[in-house]
Parts: C-alpha cells; sequence; structure tokens
C-alpha cells in the first residue's frame, strides 16, 4: 500500500471537508431549515469535488473501527428530519429498483445526510488515530465506498436540496441564511 496516500494533500482537503461535514450535522439542532439547506447546498459539492480527487489506494482488509453508532445516526437524521419537515421526502429516479417498479421510490434527504455522516465520520475517526496504515486503509474505505455507495447518495441528495432551496412549495425561513 502507498504509505503516502494518507498524508497526499488531496487527502488532507477531504479529510478538512469531511470533519466540517461532521461537525456542522453534529451541531444542526439549533439551526434553521433555510440555514441547513444553505450550508447543506454548498458543503456537498465540495465533499463530492474532494473525494474525487482522492488518492488510489488499495484497501489491506484491515478491520476499521465504526466510530459512528447506531445511536449517532438516529439522533443525526432525526434532527435532519425534524427540521426539514415536509421538504424531506422527495422522489428518487437513480435506484436499481426503479427499472421493475410503476411506482416512484420515495427517499428521504435526513436519511441520505445521515447515511453521509456515517460514512464521513467513521472515515474521520480512522483518520485521526493517526497510524498510517489505519489511516490508508480509511482512505481506501471510503474512497470505495464513495464510488460504490455514498457519491451517488450525495449527488441525489444534491439534487433534492436543490429543489427544496429554490423551487419548493414550502417556504423555508430565510432570516438567518447568510453568505
Amino acid at each position: 500500500m502507498d504509505k503516502s496516500a494518507a498524508f497526499d494533500k488531496n487527502t488532507i482537503e477531504f479529510v478538512t471537508v469531511a470533519a466540517e461535514y461532521c461537525a456542522f450535522l453534529e451541531q444542526v439542532s439549533d439551526k434553521t431549515p433555510a440555514r441547513v439547506v444553505d450550508v447543506l447546498s454548498k458543503l456537498l459539492p465540495l465533499v463530492y469535488l474532494k473525494a474525487t480527487m482522492l488518492p488510489a489506494v488499495e484497501p489491506e482488509g484491515l478491520y476499521m473501527e465504526e466510530a459512528v453508532t447506531e445511536a449517532d445516526y438516529g439522533v443525526i437524521r432525526m434532527q435532519l428530519a425534524q427540521i426539514l419537515g415536509e421538504n424531506d421526502d422527495y422522489l428518487e429516479v437513480f435506484v436499481e429498483d426503479m427499472k421493475y417498479s410503476d411506482t416512484p421510490v420515495r427517499k428521504c434527504i435526513s436519511e441520505d445526510l445521515a447515511d453521509i455522516y456515517q460514512a464521513l465520520g467513521n472515515f474521520v475517526s480512522s483518520y485521526r488515530s493517526g497510524l498510517d496504515e489505519v489511516m490508508d486503509e480509511a482512505v481506501a474505505v471510503c474512497a470505495d465506498g464513495f464510488r460504490t455507495y455514498w457519491g451517488q447518495t450525495l449527488t441525489n441528495t444534491l439534487r433534492a436540496l436543490h429543489y427544496v432551496r429554490y423551487n419548493s412549495d414550502q417556504e423555508l425561513d430565510e432570516s438567518s441564511v447568510y453568505d
């Protein structure tokens, strides 16, 4: 395994953005719906961009501890669902099951954001270990998860957030949004 992956410039930038995403969601309970949509509409493209730039690393198959518990996941998901309210649900078209269904697939922004939080939170926690082999494995696992699952989830969720921000019939409290 290339030992420099953990200290690659692109990895460091990804860690920074991933940690910012996690920190924002961990403090989301005191944010307005408009603020949440505004920040996430800006953070998610950065997460996506930085994930595409992670160095190619082959996983070694090391055991990676899951730092984000079911309870952590549930709290984040529920807080986001409460904040987003009626804006939480959206219809998804990029789902494998959609090929065989005549009915749309309902998804929740809150669940998608919590899924991304789980992947990034586990990555950041492993990266913070300071152990080269654990950090390299965290990069490999996170990059693989991005390619196979949470990258598509991120783009789908961003599309839904864009709709909420610019087209939704549900009014968002704009009073606390700032750039």
